[in-house]
């Protein structure tokens, strides 16, 4: 069996994946056929998640599609603000609501998707099986900085994360998904990601200290880990940093 000369292209942040060599540029690869185009990307290490549409000399192609000498593949990353459902002939079903489960890298991220109201799960001691477990049966979208992770087969719904700090992290995310749109903010507990509810003054009286009770009229009130919030400094520097966000998208 002789080896076969395959082209391939990786667009936008694929390239993340590849080596200096070969990025941003058309690259040959020497392959051994038979082989599938869904075992060509997994050899590139990049994962399939990450890819949304392939196309084949051109056409739209299929993960199970085998390759031949002289093909050229074009890759390209999930389009979360693009509709391309007619080039595509494979979809992963669109989710209805957005809701994140984080590995244990981005615990920081974490708080701060649920400042803006999203559903995000975050444990740290969740091992990779028990991530895509929870993602595939809660309809949430994985957010890593694990490689490996991203190389489940089980995998629909993820995207590596390629910030490290906790702010470029958030605007990331939020470019990532267009999530500007969905933002409610003040609405989750930081914490344990309970929905927060709306609570008079005598109803939390013996969760909040008394100097607090005399100065705050609002308050909102976690059930499930039993902490009170109220509109306080912290809450207006939330609030600014939330506005300086949305003004930088």
């Amino acid at each position: 069996m002789l080896p076969k000369s395959i082209t391939f292209r990786c667009y936008a942040e694929l390239n993340d994946f590849l080596p200096d060599q070969y990025r941003q540029k058309p690259f040959i690869r020497s392959l051994m056929t038979p082989v599938t185009l869904g075992e060509a990307i997994e050899s590139l290490g990049i994962p399939l998640s990450e890819v949304d549409l392939v196309l084949v000399n051109g056409e739209p192609s299929i993960r199970c599609r085998r390759l031949y000498d002289n093909d050229y593949v074009s890759l390209y990353p999930t389009f979360e603000t693009l509709d391309i459902s007619s080039l595509k002939n494979e979809n992963a079903p669109a989710l209805r609501v957005t809701r994140f489960i984080l590995d244990a890298h981005l615990g920081k991220l974490a708080k701060y998707l649920r400042l803006l109201g999203f559903d995000t799960i975050y444990r740290n001691d969740l091992d990779d099986n028990e991530i895509i477990d929870i993602a595939s049966g809660e309809g949430r979208i994985i957010l890593t900085r694990d490689k490996l992770l991203l190389k489940s087969k089980r995998i629909t719904h993820a995207y590596y994360v390629r910030a490290t700090d906790k702010h470029d992290q958030l605007r990331e995310v939020v470019l990532k998904f267009d999530l500007y749109s969905q933002f409610k903010s003040f609405t989750r507990c930081m914490t344990c990601n309970a929905g927060l509810v709306p609570k008079q003054k005598q109803e939390i009286a013996q969760y909040a200290p008394e100097e607090i009770l005399r100065i705050y009229n609002e308050f909102f009130f976690c059930p499930t880990c039993r902490k009170v919030f109220w509109k306080g400094s912290h809450f207006h520097r939330m609030e600014a940093y939330i506005r300086n966000l949305t003004v930088e998208l």
